[in-house]
């Protein structure tokens, strides 16, 4: 009894491990299908990840690569009209440079005061003892010369007071801008608020916008009424911010900032130019000294360089000289920068 026990047991526990062999030999071949499928399911998840991440760099450069186009193609676009725009700076028809003066004359009307002009210097010079074939030449450029060089002057020092008061205009924009307001608001305000000449310009944009021009194509005209490249550098930072973005309150206040800079860069060129200046003014008006002098102590030795040929020959090339000196010199004592 106890050996058939024995035989059974043994039976039993041949057949229980036969059983577990046969369900280790299938459960085995399962369990490797599952790590196969479970390695593949990391493989694939890893290449989704690294393809999606391919992809969002991918994206992020074509976005960068879109933006630097549209910035390259602003630039240029801009480069082109401010070529221009230079055009008409350096040499403005009269329309424009009247306009840029500040001056509120039609044509028509500074021809006719110019002709004016050009007479009473002829009367002049005539009641003054000019001889008759000098008369033409006062009359023309009395007419020309003389209207001409006072508009460039009523420009000179419209520009200089516009200068003056736009780096305070950007800060105004700039407050508002951070404040919360739109960019229209500001330059309605300054347009309302500031001094005059920046005052009249903000209102030529406001006008220009209520007729349709959109804001940075009305401030790239600036330029054109006001000849700086002040007004240029504003227009170009509203015209690339409308085109790429970007935080436009930083940007106008870095313009601010450098136009501070660049007025105190020029006050100090002022500053250490002044006595070359001092030393080119009292070179050129040392021949008059001299001249008045010799005349007040002994008028017979000087008046010979008036009243014979080779006196008025002596006088015309030295005219000429001292002239050609005084150019040389405002060209060394002219510092632009």
């Amino acid at each position: 009894m106890a050996g058939l026990d024995l035989t059974q047991l043994a039976f039993i526990g041949l057949v229980a491990f036969t059983f577990a062999a046969l369900a280790y030999v299938f459960l085995f071949d399962s369990m490797a299908r599952q790590k196969k499928t479970e390695e593949r399911l990391s493989t694939i998840k890893l290449a989704n990840a690294e393809s999606f991440g391919k992809f969002a760099i991918r994206d992020k450069q074509a976005e960068a690569n879109k933006r630097r186009k549209s910035v390259q193609d602003t630039l240029k676009d801009i480069e082109q009209r401010q070529k221009l725009r230079d055009k008409n700076i350096k040499s403005p028809p009269l329309k424009m440079l009247i306009q840029q003066a500040g001056m509120r004359v039609s044509p028509s009307r500074f021809y006719l005061y110019s002709a004016i002009a050009g007479l009473v210097v002829a009367v002049l010079g005539l009641f003054f003892g000019s001889p008759l074939y000098l008369l033409p030449g006062l009359f023309i450029a009395g007419t020309v010369g003389l209207p001409r060089w006072y508009v460039y002057f009523r420009r000179g020092r419209r520009i200089k007071a516009f200068l003056h008061e736009f780096p305070n205009a950007i800060d105004v924009i700039v407050r508002a801008i951070r404040s919360g307001l739109p960019l229209n608001d500001g330059i309605r305000l300054i347009a309302q608020e500031a001094h005059e000449p920046v005052k009249t310009e903000f209102r030529r944009i406001v006008d220009q916008q209520q007729v349709g021009i959109s804001i940075p194509d009305a401030a790239m005209r600036m330029s054109e009424y006001m000849p700086c490249s002040e007004a240029s550098f504003f227009g170009i930072v509203i015209q690339i911010q409308s085109q790429a973005g970007g935080n436009l309150s930083e940007a106008l206040g870095n313009l601010s900032r450098v136009l501070r800079d660049r007025k105190k860069m020029a006050a100090k060129v002022q500053a250490l130019s002044m006595e070359a200046k001092a030393s080119a003014y009292i070179i050129g008006a040392l021949p008059f000294v001299v001249a008045a002098l010799v005349y007040l102590t002994s008028p017979d030795y000087i008046m010979i360089l008036f009243t014979t040929s080779s006196g008025n020959f002596v006088l015309a090339c030295a005219g000429t000289w001292m002239s050609i000196g005084i150019m040389i010199m405002k060209k060394m004592i002219n510092f632009k920068f």
